[in-house]
């Protein structure tokens, strides 16, 4: 069973409908219990950081998130729910995110961008780093570098530590787009509009073990 944690700021029902493409059994739901209760759990995410952390707090979702991540539990962070796994976002600036990762949130700068970014773009999978030249981040299985999704945002992330990347996108800079840190992915694109690229990833995090 996939928890998909619905906070009332995701795209929960092309989530759901992807997930259950590929056998998935999912739950919609806001309630720690039945969260935890879940062998692995999605956090999807339309909307605005410190709103969005907000309503996890006062749904009580906060610890619980850290102490699912903490245990091993299989989990993705989609486009926002993707940035509320980071420290902090120049969107919120007085909110502290969940943490989990080290690192920011940031807005796209150049004057010269038309912010938000909006459509598809290319995913560049990283090889430089050692390890993942020998594990292969699992989200990525089966898929051809500079494979195009779907993006629409006007922040992205910027981790401490740069072996958490599996993918960078260029939009006047080369920034995170696939994040794997153990048992956590993030992803800042939407999956669930990106056709059979997104779908494939989805699919290789059903099968996850």
């Amino acid at each position: 069973m996939i928890a998909i944690i619905d906070y009332g700021m995701g795209n929960i029902h092309s989530v759901k409908k992807a997930l259950e493409l590929y056998g998935a059994k999912t739950k919609v739901s806001s309630n720690p219990q039945e969260i935890s209760a879940c062998q692995k759990i999605v956090l999807p995410g339309v909307g605005a950081f410190g709103d969005a952390m907000r309503e996890l707090e006062k749904q009580g979702l906060v610890s619980l998130i850290r102490e699912e991540v903490k245990n091993k539990k299989p989990f993705l962070g989609i486009c926002l729910g993707m940035q509320l796994l980071f420290e902090k976002s120049e969107e919120a600036k007085n909110c502290k995110g969940l943490g989990i990762i080290k690192g920011d949130v940031k807005r796209f700068s150049d004057l010269n961008l038309k912010v938000p970014h909006m459509g598809w773009n290319q995913i560049k999978q990283r090889t430089e780093d050692r390890r993942l030249k020998t594990e292969r981040c699992s989200l990525l299985k089966g898929m051809a570098d500079n494979a195009f999704v779907y993006f629409c945002h006007s922040y992205y992330p910027e981790p401490e530590n740069k072996n958490v990347v599996a993918a960078t996108t260029e939009y006047g800079i080369d920034f995170a787009s696939v994040v794997w840190q153990d048992n956590l992915y993030g992803v800042q694109f939407h999956p669930e509009k990106s056709q059979g690229v997104g779908l494939k990833m989805l699919e290789n995090f059903v099968n996850l073990c």
